[in-house]
């Protein structure tokens, strides 16, 4: 059994204006000493679907939420209040996203650190402050001893990011979830906290959620990465499958509005048109076609389910998964010709899109509006090439797909 698992979740907020379906059907598995990358633009559902997991949405009198999440055994939608107080900064910790705002301005460090582990553990508070010495040690802050004294504002950014991360971890948690880590942080600093998380998470064995809108990130950190967008997970695979061989037009996207070394100096990026869709009025059909410049109209009347993309049909031992309605040989296609630099205007007039075929897998239990032509999404092809896609970079950082390449 996976350490956890999160299956269709649910997590949607009565408004005045109406339901927030922030998270929408997510479901994904977590082993021990896995890093998982979860990433999309601000306001897709990463945040919420972790403060789940945390048990923290809870609190939200307006939280309606459904599925399960079983972590260690343990399904923590049916836990106690009481319960959950035991998990959360034990075998659960989270580093947030803002450490100036998650510190208590008026508590020394040390003070803090020590009240982590007596919630968790019967020890003296010497006892306690000598393990708050050592962690803050650990992670890379010099003079431990003395600075324990100190208070938050007396540290930088980068500090109070450590900081966090030692109390995160000050108990041996099981998982951590680590929400935007290095948000604000400078480009040699950001690189310094990757590498202590990648270093903690092997000395420990931890299991890490990493939550990000940063592909360089997720290229760094991750094992496996789900891209989201308004509130579901749009595509799923291991990171190297996203970076060589994505199926989704919002990958796309993604992956060509960033900056990557082998672009010649002055070529413009390609953002994505349009702004996420509102959570409360989403738009039928996929979510994503009011922004896909490979929209049919069938994809505006059918939600796409997730389903095996081509690579996983041709035997590649791994799990991928996207909810696309273009049938996979269309994908592919169009991938193809993204990668050589065209953008889609041009990729359009290069590549045939029907004007009615679907991904049978995409398509599910859904009946298809009259007229619409079903394909196959896996299909027995030329295998995918799977090798690392030219490394790209984001706020400086090396976004390399090949697991033996150099990351920096």
């Amino acid at each position: 059994m996976a350490l956890l698992e999160v299956n269709d979740l649910k997590v949607h907020f009565r408004t005045d204006d109406g339901i927030v379906k922030a998270v929408d059907g997510v479901s994904y598995t977590v082993e021990s000493g896995q890093a998982l990358g979860i990433v999309g633009e601000s306001g897709s559902g990463k945040s919420v679907s972790s403060l789940t997991v945390m048990g923290l949405t809870r609190f939200a009198g307006n939280a309606i939420i459904e599925g399960s999440i079983v972590f260690d055994g343990k399904d923590l939608l049916a836990a106690s209040d009481e319960d959950m107080r035991t998990l959360r900064g034990n075998d659960i910790a989270m580093i947030f996203q803002d450490p100036l705002s998650s510190l208590h301005p008026f508590y020394k460090i040390g003070d803090q650190l020590v009240e982590a582990i007596q919630a968790h553990r019967d020890v003296s508070k010497a006892q306690a402050l000598d393990r708050s010495v050592e962690m803050l040690g650990l992670v890379g802050i010099p003079e431990p001893r003395r600075r324990i004294d100190s208070y938050p504002h007396e540290f930088s950014g980068g500090m109070r990011q450590r900081v966090m991360i030692a109390m995160a971890l000050i108990n041996d948690p099981k998982l951590l979830i680590a929400d935007e880590p290095t948000t604000a942080l400078d480009v040699t600093v950001q690189a310094q906290i990757l590498d202590l998380i990648q270093r903690l998470q092997k000395e420990l064995d931890t299991a890490i959620v990493m939550i990000t809108h940063d592909l360089g990130v997720v290229a760094e950190v991750t094992d496996d990465i789900g891209v989201m967008y308004a509130g579901r997970i749009v595509e799923y695979a291991d990171k190297e499958a996203i970076f060589a061989a994505p199926e989704h037009p919002y990958t796309w996207g993604l992956l060509k509005s960033i900056p990557r070394l082998d672009s010649p100096r002055g070529e413009e990026l390609v953002p994505i048109p349009g702004r996420p869709p509102s959570l409360i009025l989403k738009p039928s059909g996929c979510a994503f076609h009011p922004r896909c410049p490979y929209v049919r109209e069938a994809h505006t009347k059918i939600d796409p389910q997730l389903a095996p993309a081509a690579d996983v049909g041709n035997g590649g031992g791994h799990r991928h998964e996207v909810a696309c309605l273009l049938p996979g040989q269309t994908r592919r296609a169009l991938w193809a010709a993204l990668r050589t630099g065209q953008v889609p205007d041009q990729v359009l007039e290069n590549v045939d899109v029907p004007e009615t075929a679907i991904d049978r897998e995409a398509v599910g239990e859904v009946l298809a509006p009259a007229g619409t032509e079903v394909a196959d999404g896996v299909v027995a092809a030329e295998p995918v090439a799977t090798e690392p896609a030219p490394p790209a970079v984001t706020d400086g950082l090396s976004q390399d797909a090949g697991p033996d390449a150099p990351r920096r």
